[in-house]
């Protein structure tokens, strides 16, 4: 296992990030996963023992439920807390009162210590909102963050599913007004949803923002057990296929991504999230689990390697389309690049 710093920070994550969505179950969550104590406990202490020190649930994920069983399995580890990486989100819907999601001043410190109080922990290592609120000011969203952070209950903030100019904008506020900023962004990358790399990327890597991905087998469509035509009977996709993507050009990756796992003696998913792994922008990669045969398969990804010629490949079966403006600042920057 490799760690790599968050963003422009000193924090130290593993490549790999143990997801937490599984756990719990109630609600609509119930569709991803419905694990209880005996096999979270499991699951936690078999990524630990791998090497990952980094663990990302949400407020959201169970209606705080995830986040009880996640404190809970970590205390039964007996690792020791100060050597985990924490990560949690705070903006959707926690109630039925009118104040009970966005990410105004009220919400968010309420939040922030239901959290604290469900993990068994007195500080979240990394605080993220879950979205962008275009009802709340981007202000009062970052002044409260930064009194987290002040106050020690938070180490860092981060943001999730947020658009180029949202982020830009919110790093800026944070850089003149001198309070904490945002130090990665997790989001949406796959071999099969590669949008990111028109804006969201290189603003990553110029502000030197960390990554985090989330769902990086598309929801299951890159873990190599569906076919072409095929309509999912069981299993998250079958629940809630709420990810965008073109299914035809998803089943013309698996078309390469199949032949290529079976020469490299490896599984289709760990080519998958190994590609992800090899990116530059890059942090970490957040897996989840219902079973851990499933969570051992994901760990083996860290192990892949691959051809130029196999990252060429897969890197042209999955390329983007051309969107203006990127085909004139491609067409223009060649005589400007040093």
């Amino acid at each position: 296992m490799d760690y790599k710093r968050l963003g422009n920070t000193g924090l130290k994550v593993s490549e790999l990030c143990l997801g937490t969505m599984t756990f719990g179950g109630s609600g609509r969550f119930a569709a991803v996963g419905t694990l209880g104590q005996e096999t979270i406990d499991v699951l936690v202490k078999t990524a630990i023992d791998a090497g990952i020190n980094f663990i990302d649930t949400a407020n959201v994920y169970s209606f705080g439920l995830s986040e009880e069983l996640t404190g809970q399995a970590i205390l039964n580890t007996g690792v020791n807390r100060d050597d985990l990486v924490i990560a949690t989100k705070v903006f959707r819907k926690m109630g039925a009162g009118p104040n009970d999601e966005g990410l105004s001043r009220k919400h968010i410190m309420q939040q922030a210590d239901a959290s604290l109080k469900r993990l068994k922990t007195d500080y979240i290592d990394l605080y993220q909102i879950h979205a962008f609120d275009p009802l709340t000011p981007l202000e009062e969203t970052l002044e409260v963050l930064d009194d987290l952070v002040q106050s020690g209950k938070v180490r860092y903030i981060g943001a999730s599913n947020l658009a180029a100019w949202q982020l830009m904008k919110a790093l800026s506020y944070s850089t003149y007004n001198h309070v904490a900023k945002f130090v990665s962004l997790q989001a949406h990358y796959t071999l099969a949803s590669r949008e990111m790399e028109r804006e969201l990327i290189p603003l990553l890597m110029d502000q030197q923002v960390g990554l985090m991905i989330w769902s990086p087998l598309t929801g299951g469509l890159l873990s190599g057990k569906y076919k072409r035509g095929q309509t999912p009977d069981e299993g998250r996709l079958a629940a809630q296929d709420i990810i965008p993507v073109n299914k035809e050009k998803v089943f013309d990756i698996l078309d390469v991504l199949h032949p290529m796992a079976e020469a490299k003696g490896v599984t289709v998913a760990q080519l998958a999230l190994g590609w992800l792994l090899h990116r530059p922008a890059v942090t970490s990669v957040i897996v989840g689990a219902n079973k851990p045969a499933q969570l051992a398969d994901n760990l083996a990804s860290v192990n892949v390697s691959f051809t130029a010629d196999e990252m060429k490949q897969l890197d042209e079966v999955s390329k983007l389309s051309k969107e203006y403006p990127g085909w004139v600042l491609d067409a223009t920057k060649a005589d400007r690049v040093g």
